[in-house]
């Protein structure tokens, strides 16, 4: 039942993606889990704790947020198939939905594509400031440009790619419970000294959900380019995360550009390698070629989807 689940949900996702209205009304069900993240570092994560006790505290944290992420996913579940019975299915694959992001992915990096190409470069550094970390306000239009394909290229797997892999595996707990473990790591898995002890937990778990799907997202995107194995196999692991390597080194051979590279985060530049031997002066022409192959790395989820299906 979870192949047809997982092609609903994507089918509503690339049509409509989380609509404004909704969001307006209801938010977005992520922001429960920020939320319960939030509470959790001012209650627990203090600074005369030591070291240990916060690192355990941390622990605690995600085990809370996990229990709830998934036992509200599998409460929603039997509660679908208990009342619609054979429909329940329907019911399950639009509680899946919100946490697909193909669609709003699209918008946001295809809307810096558009201001670089109006010459717009204050629009174009608040339009990717959306959807990146580092400091936007010193970027010249390569830069935005760049900083949109890396965010394009790793939120294809936590985005789209992980948050499927897991609803195939674990059905709607599996899938928030994903979303829940990555909105602590976006919030608290960080090395700063504030949150090393604090958000340990959440990066590592964070980065075994990613394990496969991110090696995935890397296949994927080298198909969906016709070339980029080369990059993928050679700088899948100068990235400082584990995963985010894989997508972004193959986004970048696919693209035969040069992305990452030195990085500025609140103030301190940071002397990251670079991934890729082309081109680094991207512009918008380069967004749309990234954004094509996104395209189609998409679809080639939607067919692996289809065809566990078929098979089953």
């Amino acid at each position: 039942m979870a192949e047809p689940i997982a092609l609903t949900a994507l089918a509503l996702d690339a049509a409509f993606g989380w609509p404004k209205p909704l969001y307006g009304r209801i938010g977005h069900p992520v922001g429960l889990f920020a939320r319960i993240v939030a509470h959790c570092d001012a209650w627990w994560n203090r600074p005369q704790y030591r070291f240990a006790v916060r690192r355990a505290l941390g622990i605690l944290a995600l085990f809370v947020l996990l229990t709830i992420a998934a036992g509200l996913g599998w409460a929603a579940q039997r509660l679908s198939l208990a009342v619609f019975g054979a429909w329940g299915w329907i019911g399950i694959a639009i509680l899946a939905w919100p946490a697909l992001a193909q669609r709003s992915l699209f918008d946001h990096v295809r809307a810096v594509g558009e201001q670089i190409d109006a010459d717009d470069l204050a629009q174009a550094r608040t339009a990717v400031g959306l959807i990146v970390g580092r400091d936007t306000a010193a970027l010249d239009a390569a830069g935005v440009a760049r900083a949109a394909i890396e965010s394009l290229a790793e939120s294809f797997c936590d985005g789209i790619a992980a948050p499927l892999f897991w609803l195939l595996l674990l059905g709607l707990p599996g899938i928030w419970a994903y979303k829940a473990v990555n909105t602590a790591d976006s919030l608290i898995g960080h090395r700063e000294d504030r949150w090393r002890a604090f958000g340990w937990a959440a990066a590592r778990t964070d980065d075994l959900a990613n394990w496969i799907p991110a090696r995935l997202a890397g296949v994927l995107i080298c198909v969906s380019g016709g070339r980029g194995w080369r990059i993928l196999r050679r700088d899948a692991h100068r990235h400082a995360s584990p995963n985010a390597g894989w997508p972004e080194a193959a986004m970048a051979g696919a693209l035969g550009l040069r992305l990452a590279g030195p990085i500025a985060y609140d103030g301190v530049m940071h002397d990251k390698p670079w991934i890729g031997d082309g081109d680094s002066h991207a512009g918008g022409e380069d967004i749309d070629r990234a954004l094509a192959v996104y395209g189609r790395a998409c679809l080639l989820l939607w067919l692996i989807a289809g065809g566990a299906s078929w098979l089953r």
